[in-house]
C-alpha cells in the first residue's frame, strides 16, 4: 500500500451536512466514484452500486469518509491525481431499501 500525499480537498471541499441547503435530507457522508452510482462500502472498502443490499456506504463524518477514500487511493491508484472520487452527502431510504445519492450521479469530468 502506497501512502500518497493528498491535499485536504482531494475529494472535494469539506462540508457539514447540517449546513447544506438540500432538497432531501442527507444522513451521512459517502464516497462516490464519479460517473457511477457506486459508493465505498464501509465493511469491505470496495465500491458497490447504491442498489446493492450489501452496501453500507454512509460515514458519520467527513473525516471518516476522507480516510476511506484516501485508503482506497493508496491501494488502487498508482497516480493519486487519477482517483475520480468525491465525498458527497447521501442517505438511506428504508422504503426502497437502498442508498440515495442526494446530487445523483456526478460526472467524472466537469
Amino acid at each position: 500500500m502506497v501512502n500518497h500525499s493528498l491535499p485536504p480537498d482531494a475529494f472535494g471541499d469539506r462540508f457539514a451536512i447540517e449546513h447544506l441547503p438540500l432538497a432531501r435530507k442527507a444522513t451521512g457522508y459517502a464516497v462516490q466514484m464519479l460517473g457511477t452510482d457506486k459508493l465505498i462500502d464501509r465493511g469491505t472498502r470496495d465500491f458497490l452500486p447504491i442498489r446493492s443490499a450489501a452496501l453500507n456506504g454512509l460515514f458519520d463524518s467527513f473525516d471518516a469518509a476522507h480516510a476511506a477514500a484516501r485508503a482506497w487511493v493508496d491501494k488502487h491508484c498508482p497516480n493519486p491525481d487519477d482517483h475520480h472520487l468525491a465525498i458527497v452527502p447521501a442517505t438511506y431510504d428504508p422504503v426502497l431499501q437502498r442508498h440515495v445519492l442526494i446530487y445523483g450521479v456526478l460526472c467524472d469530468h466537469p
